[in-house]
């Protein structure tokens, strides 16, 4: 498959001239703002029931990626059999009604609602996310698919940073409800969006009509067969994967470290969420676009990812923690946004919902057991947050030096 030899399309030039992807765009942003809102006003209430308990926050976060971990095989062959638009556009009318939930969830006695409705809610997500993934190639250019895979990248960073510090501040000037009122409308903005975009057809598997199972075996079957798209779908599972513990980290930091409540974790996921934002815009400006140098530049985002964890383990206040968030953010979305456009390019449109659906499926399971294994150190081994944020460092850069030893494969085919 041939390079980008073309001039690479500007951001702005996108969302002006590709009306499609704007109102993609514009429905994924709305409903990822709500999203953090409502992530950050279920962890204040989480931690405020239980005392600060990391176990049960932690429940919380694997109820989130156990539930996309199930479904995802599933989701994968939707999005290579049926309208990825409705697809789209029918998740986010049910997790609409389905946020509404959390506003039942008053008091302790209650808390397994919390579980429960983000357990199914994930559930939803789990079809949105690779009929997504999978219809970007669809309505972009060739030289426009990095630009429209950073710019989503970014606009998710951005949503992170606004969200989780609006978030932050309504769930303490206000309260709870306020968030999951917002998340929910969110979402039917977003449906309201995608509703207009024109997406074609999923595509027709060249090898005939096979059921659902059939169709989920052939998947696995061209995954096993290329080296290089396995290699690939390891690079999430190894970095926002390993890395998944970091999320009751950061709030335990914020709530017990720092002591500074709603607002400091919104404070430090507004840094994660800045770092994100540039990460992938400044690496896209400096590395450029051709698919062996994003390669060569995954196993140094590696090491820079875990390296400034570890850092971040080590900070005396809110603001180095902050600065440390940020760093490592930005080559950790480096690392997405480069595995992601890698895979786009690499696979056929017919196998390309089942692929990304196992991209979500791997870095999901590993996320899980990453959060697991946080949170039982932190109430039973006696291990304190800033070990564990140095653990998990340490295991982001193992992995960098293990992709870096490795030679390079050819991704496309």
């Amino acid at each position: 498959m041939a390079l980008f030899v073309s001039e690479p399309a500007g951001y702005w030039a996108l969302l002006r001239d590709n009306s499609s992807y704007r109102r993609l765009w514009l429905g994924l942003a709305a409903s990822m703002i709500g999203d953090w809102f409502r992530t950050m006003a279920l962890y204040h209430l989480v931690l405020q029931l239980t005392g600060a308990s990391g176990l049960a926050l932690g429940g919380v976060m694997i109820a989130q990626t156990a539930s996309l971990f199930v479904l995802s095989p599933v989701a994968g062959v939707a999005a290579d059999r049926f309208s990825r638009k409705w697809i789209m556009v029918g998740t986010d009318l049910v997790r609409a009604v389905l946020a509404l939930g959390f506003l039942l969830i008053t008091s302790a006695e209650r808390l397994w609602l919390a579980y429960v409705l983000t357990a199914v809610l994930t559930s939803v997500s789990a079809f949105f996310h690779p009929a997504y993934a999978a219809t970007i190639p669809n309505i972009t250019t060739r030289r426009e698919l990095v630009a429209a895979n950073a710019l989503g990248s970014a606009s998710w960073a951005a949503m992170l940073a606004i969200g989780t510090a609006l978030g932050g501040l309504v769930t303490a000037w206000l309260s709870t409800t306020e968030a999951f009122l917002l998340d929910a409308a969110s979402y039917v903005v977003s449906a309201g969006c995608i509703m207009r975009v024109a997406i074609p057809s999923a595509p027709v598997s060249s090898d005939g009509s096979p059921t659902g199972w059939q169709a989920f075996c052939r998947g696995l079957r061209y995954m096993a067969a290329r080296p290089y798209v396995l290699r690939l779908l390891s690079v999430k599972a190894c970095s926002v994967g390993l890395a998944g513990g970091m999320m009751i980290l950061i709030a335990l930091f914020a709530e017990s470290i720092f002591e500074a409540g709603a607002i400091g974790m919104g404070t430090l996921f507004m840094a994660r969420g800045l770092g994100a934002l540039l990460g992938p815009l400044m690496a896209r400006r400096l590395i450029g676009e051709d698919p062996q140098t994003m390669v060569g530049t995954i196993g140094m985002a590696f090491v820079l990812t875990g390296g400034f964890y570890v850092l971040f383990g080590a900070t005396p206040t809110l603001a180095w923690a902050a600065l440390a968030l940020f760093m490592a953010t930005m080559a950790s979305n480096v690392l997405w946004v480069f595995s992601s456009t890698l895979l786009q390019i690499s696979v056929p449109d017919a196998y390309r919902g089942r692929i990304f659906a196992a991209d979500f499926m791997l870095f999901t399971v590993i996320m899980s057991l990453s959060t697991l294994a946080t949170a039982w150190g932190l109430d039973y081994a006696a291990l304190t947050p800033r070990i564990l944020a140095v653990i998990s460092g340490g295991l982001l850069m193992l992995s960098g030096v293990f992709w870096l030893a490795r030679p390079q494969q050819h991704v496309t085919e």
